[in-house]
């Protein structure tokens, strides 16, 4: 289990380090693979529904076409497709990037996590849904595997990244060092996971503040980067994600090759994801 004395940030922080420069890395090293896959549609069928948060919803679904489902990364997404009672014939429906939280093609077994937020056609399915409900998916259409044999993770991100960053966390080897940095509403949106790693988990709450990028920054200043090779994995709304990575490169000189960003929301668009590179 995952360490459970959770560290929680508000506004208010007094004090802050110097940020130092990680120093020179053989960049060769920790060799990041991208993987291609076979794209294709499966049917769904929901199973079980639990509420991990008062904002989480977990929805596990079973599925006989699964054993060919392959998603090698943590951060991989499938695209949902989702009913539309009212759409015209021929129309496409509505579709969503999630990461498949957790899968076992032996058993044909597929769990989603649902972060309940602004109004959309995912919130309102999964609101509503129910057991034996039916729900399309596609992909993953590819993967970028980042190795395990980093010294240590720094992971942040916003509740749409948690079923990346706790599907990560979980699968580190023994004893990884990794720090997870996750602006969430209140108290009781913290998750906890099951690892093996030496996680610590940084909980920020916004009690009512607008800007996560100011909220990460002032608590990442107060962060010591070890000195041995890290990987940075980021993702948050886009103009947050955005920042983020710049403040990791520019102010903490962290080598690019070692940072992953994404916008997995965009604020005022729908269906938004965007990788964040230079």
């Amino acid at each position: 289990m995952g360490r459970l004395d959770l560290i929680r940030h508000r506004l208010g922080i007094a004090g802050s380090q110097q940020p130092q420069p990680t120093g020179n890395r053989n960049l060769d090293r920790h060799p990041i693979a991208r993987v291609r896959h076979e794209t294709r549609r499966r049917q769904l069928t929901l199973a079980t529904i639990e509420r991990l948060t008062p904002r989480m919803l977990r929805l596990g679904f079973t599925c006989p076409d699964l054993g060919d489902f392959v998603s090698a990364s943590p951060d991989d997404h499938i695209k949902l497709f989702f009913p539309d009672p009212e759409a015209a014939e021929g129309t496409k429906p509505p579709m969503r990037d999630f990461t498949p939280r957790k899968f076992d093609v032996a058993a044909g077994t597929i769990e989603i996590d649902f972060a309940l937020h602004e109004a959309g056609p995912a919130t309102s399915w999964a609101a509503s849904a129910r057991v034996g409900d039916p729900l399309e998916i596609g992909g993953p259409r590819g993967s970028v595997v980042v190795p395990d044999d980093f010294d240590w993770y720094l992971l942040i991100g916003d509740e749409t990244a948690l079923p990346a960053i706790g599907r990560r966390v979980e699968q580190l080897r023994a004893g990884a060092r990794v720090a997870t940095f996750v602006t969430v509403d209140h108290d009781d949106e913290a998750q906890s996971f099951d690892t093996l790693a030496d996680w610590v988990p940084n909980w920020i709450i916004r009690e009512g503040a607008t800007d996560d990028a100011v909220l990460l920054r002032a608590v990442l200043e107060q962060h010591e980067l070890p000195a041995a090779d890290g990987f940075v994995w980021i993702a948050a709304e886009a103009s947050v994600a955005r920042e983020m990575r710049s403040y990791m490169l520019d102010v903490r000189n962290h080598p690019r090759e070692w940072i992953k960003a994404a916008g997995y929301w965009k604020r005022g668009e729908a269906d938004a994801h965007e990788k964040i590179e230079d």
